[in-house]
C-alpha cells in the first residue's frame, strides 16, 4: 500500500512538472513572435494565441497579461483609427487577468489602454480617460512602488504635458531617472515582464 502511494505521488509530480514544462515552453515560443511581430496582423495573432493559453490554464495570469500588451502595442500603431474598440478588447483581458491575480503590471498596461483612448481627442477626454490612466499608475504604484515600467509611464504623461499644465521635460527626468535605476536593480522572475528599460533610457537622454 506504502509503495503504491509513493508511485502515485511520482506519477502525479512528474506530470505537474511536465505541464509546467510545456507551458513555460508555449509561453516563450510566442514571446519570441511578439518580440519579432511587425504587422498588426501578427500581434493580434499573437494576442490570441496567449489568450488561448490563459484559457486552457484558468490560474495563471501572465498570458492574458501577455495578449493584453499585445493588444495594446496594436493600439499604439498610427493606422488603428478605433481606439476605442481596441480599448474594449484590452479591457477584456485584463477583467480576465484580474480575476486571477491583481497586480502591477496589469496596472500598467490599464495605464496605456486609457491613455490610447485619451489621445483621439486629448482636450475632451482628459478628464475621463486621462484621469483613468492616472488612477492606473496610482493603483499600480501602491501594489509595487518598485516596479520601473509604471515610472516610466509616469515619465512620458510628464514628457507629454504642455509645462503650462505641470509636465514638460523637468519634470519628467526625475521619473526616468527613478525608471532607469529601478530596472538595474530588478530582478525579474521567469516569464516575467521585462520591457521598458530602453525606452527609459531613451527619454532619459532626452531630458538631459
Amino acid at each position: 500500500m506504502k509503495k503504491s502511494l509513493i508511485a502515485i505521488a511520482l506519477f502525479v509530480s512528474v506530470a505537474a512538472v511536465a505541464q509546467t514544462d510545456k507551458y513555460s515552453q508555449m509561453m516563450q515560443k510566442n514571446l519570441v513572435m511578439m518580440d519579432s511581430a511587425k504587422t498588426i496582423d501578427d500581434l493580434q495573432n499573437v494576442a490570441g494565441a496567449f489568450e488561448r493559453i490563459g484559457d486552457a490554464e484558468k490560474t495563471k495570469w501572465l498570458p492574458y497579461y501577455y495578449a493584453a500588451l499585445a493588444q495594446t502595442s496594436i493600439g499604439w500603431r498610427p493606422d488603428v483609427k478605433d481606439k476605442d474598440a481596441n480599448a474594449e478588447k484590452i479591457k477584456a483581458l485584463l477583467a480576465k487577468a484580474e480575476n486571477i491575480e491583481k497586480n502591477s503590471e496589469l496596472y500598467a498596461i490599464e495605464n496605456m489602454c486609457a491613455t490610447q483612448q485619451m489621445m483621439v481627442d486629448p482636450q475632451t477626454r482628459w478628464a475621463t480617460n486621462g484621469k483613468e490612466a492616472a488612477d492606473a499608475l496610482q493603483k499600480g504604484l501602491q501594489l509595487d512602488p518598485n516596479n520601473p515600467r509604471l515610472y516610466y509611464l509616469q515619465g512620458m504623461s510628464l514628457f507629454n504635458t504642455p509645462t503650462q499644465y505641470g509636465g514638460g521635460k523637468d519634470k519628467a527626468k526625475p521619473m526616468f531617472e527613478k525608471s532607469v535605476a529601478l530596472y538595474k536593480t530588478a530582478q525579474t522572475q521567469p516569464l516575467y515582464p521585462k520591457w521598458g528599460q530602453a525606452q527609459a533610457e531613451a527619454m532619459l537622454a532626452q531630458c538631459n
